[in-house]
């Protein structure tokens, strides 16, 4: 099968790490897109820009492509045998978005992989991969049946399991992060489940400050995961 994804950056990102592309349809502007194709032998079409917005609905930047839709990488192939990995996993995170912004910012601070469940959850799609800004093309990402067995199975290899939960007393800069550990980022509504809350090692929270008492959950994902790179920097 395949699917629709746009951007200038999602597609230049695609088409330089060689993802499967059936053909390309950019307006004329975009020289570096048309190169870029040329270069690497793929169809492409030059049209107007009324047929990409009949096509997308949001900022496509004058440029959509279809591509083989995107192939998730297995549990083990995120899992491996770094002292120090830093993995994300998202119970049940249902907007496109939040997942996009998720994948970028994983990318952006050298994250290893990201773990997200099959069912009541957001995928990769056009949405999520625009969002990303082509860093779902340089992301581990691994789609998983249960997030309990998932986690069990990362706790069998030594990676530490840390939940994000706003009920708890240790602050996400009180608690080491540093060796091998998967940051659970819980749902935008509801947080995480109760048994995935269980089965996490310890939980951390962020200081709230304000009148408001909670964070959007790509935001929170951020925060915490930064703070694991950097008491990871300080230990060099």
């Amino acid at each position: 099968m395949s699917e629709m994804i746009f951007g200038r950056n999602t597609i230049v990102e695609s088409i330089k790490q060689n993802r499967k592309i059936e053909k390309v349809y950019t307006i004329s502007n975009n020289k570096d897109i048309i190169s870029l194709s040329e270069k690497y032998g793929i169809a492409y079409e030059i049209v107007n820009k009324d047929f990409i917005n009949s096509k997308v609905t949001g900022n496509h930047q004058g440029v959509l492509a279809y591509v083989k839709e995107y192939e998730y990488f297995k549990l083990n192939d995120i899992v491996s045998d770094k002292e120090d990995s830093l993995i994300v996993m998202l119970d049940c995170f249902e907007d496109p978005h939040n997942l996009g912004a998720v994948i970028r910012t994983g990318e952006t601070a050298g994250v290893d992989g990201i773990i997200i469940p099959k069912r009541r959850a957001a995928g990769v799609n056009s949405t999520v991969t625009k969002v990303a800004a082509g860093a779902v093309e340089h992301m581990n990402i691994a789609r998983v049946n249960n997030i309990n067995e998932a986690i069990r199975y990362l706790k069998e290899n030594d990676v530490w399991v840390c939940g994000t939960d706003i009920d708890t007393n240790k602050y996400h800069y009180n608690q080491d992060l540093t060796g091998s550990i998967a940051i659970v980022i819980g749902s935008e509504g509801f947080g995480m489940s109760k048994l995935v809350k269980e089965n996490c090692d310890f939980l951390v929270k962020i200081p709230m400050k304000g009148k408001i008492t909670s964070l959007n959950a790509s935001v929170s994902a951020g925060i915490v995961v930064y703070e694991a790179v950097r008491q990871r920097n300080i230990n060099k």
